[in-house]
C-alpha cells in the first residue's frame, strides 16, 4: 500500500467522522431499540439487486485481519427452499417456507488461502493454515460477526430478519456446502416482516446484571 493510499484512507476516516458523529434516534430505534424478529412475512419480494446491497454493506464491516470468513447462501427458490427444508426443525419449517429468503451463514475454515487478497500487507496465513483448530476458531469467531453484521445491514436497508438456529447443521453441509471447506453457521430469514407474527419483547438485563467497568 503506498503512502498516497494511506494518507487517503487516513483523511476518509477523519472526513467520515467530521460529516457524521452519531445516528439519530431513529436509525438507532430501526436497527436495536424498536427492531424485531419475526416469525411471519408480507407477500413482497425481496430482489436480487437489494441482496446484492445488503452483501455490499456487511462486507465492510470488521474481522480479524479481515478474513471474511463468513459465505452466504440466498435460500429464495422454490427448489432450494425445498433442499433446506429437511434439515429445518418442526418450529421453524412454515416460518421459512413462506419468508422470501432463507440465508444460510457459512464459515470457510480455509479462508487463509484468500489472505493475498484481503490482506496483501503481509503474509497472515502462518497461525491458521497449519493449525486447522486455530482456523476453526477464528473462522467461526468472525463469521459469527458478519451473520451479526448481516442482520444490523438488512434492518438499515429496509429489510427484517428473522434469525434461528433450529436446524441439522450437518444436513445443511451436505446439501449446500458438499465438497467444500465451509460450515453452517446459523439461518436468517429475510423479507418485510408480519407484525402479527411478533410476541410481547423479551426483558432484557440491566447494565450492572451483565457489565463491570474496571
Amino acid at each position: 500500500m503506498t503512502d498516497a493510499a494511506v494518507a487517503a484512507a487516513q483523511k476518509a476516516a477523519a472526513d467520515l467522522k467530521t460529516r457524521i458523529q452519531t445516528l439519530d434516534d431513529d436509525g438507532i430505534d430501526l436497527l436495536f431499540r424498536e427492531a424485531r424478529t419475526f416469525n411471519g412475512w408480507l407477500g413482497k419480494d425481496v430482489p436480487d439487486s437489494l441482496l446484492t446491497a445488503l452483501f455490499d454493506v456487511m462486507k465492510m464491516a470488521p474481522t480479524s485481519a479481515n478474513m471474511s470468513p463468513a459465505r452466504l447462501v440466498f435460500v429464495k427458490s422454490a427448489e432450494a427452499k425445498a433442499r433446506l427444508k429437511p434439515a429445518l426443525s418442526p418450529g421453524n419449517v412454515d416460518k421459512t417456507m413462506a419468508a422470501p429468503v432463507c440465508v444460510i451463514i457459512g464459515y470457510d475454515v480455509e479462508f487463509w488461502h484468500h489472505f493475498p487478497k484481503l490482506f496483501p500487507l503481509r503474509d497472515m496465513s502462518g497461525p491458521f493454515k497449519d493449525n486447522p483448530a486455530n482456523a476453526e476458531t477464528a473462522a467461526f469467531r468472525n463469521g459469527t460477526l458478519q451473520g451479526a453484521y448481516l442482520i444490523m445491514a438488512a434492518r438499515a436497508l429496509g429489510l427484517d430478519t428473522g434469525p434461528m438456529s433450529g436446524f441439522d447443521s450437518a444436513k445443511v453441509d451436505a446439501e449446500f456446502f458438499a465438497g467444500t471447506a465451509t460450515k453452517s453457521n446459523f439461518l436468517c430469514n429475510l423479507g418485510y416482516g408480519d407484525p402479527s407474527s411478533i410476541f410481547q419483547r423479551s426483558p432484557r438485563f440491566v447494565f450492572d446484571e451483565a457489565c463491570r467497568i474496571l
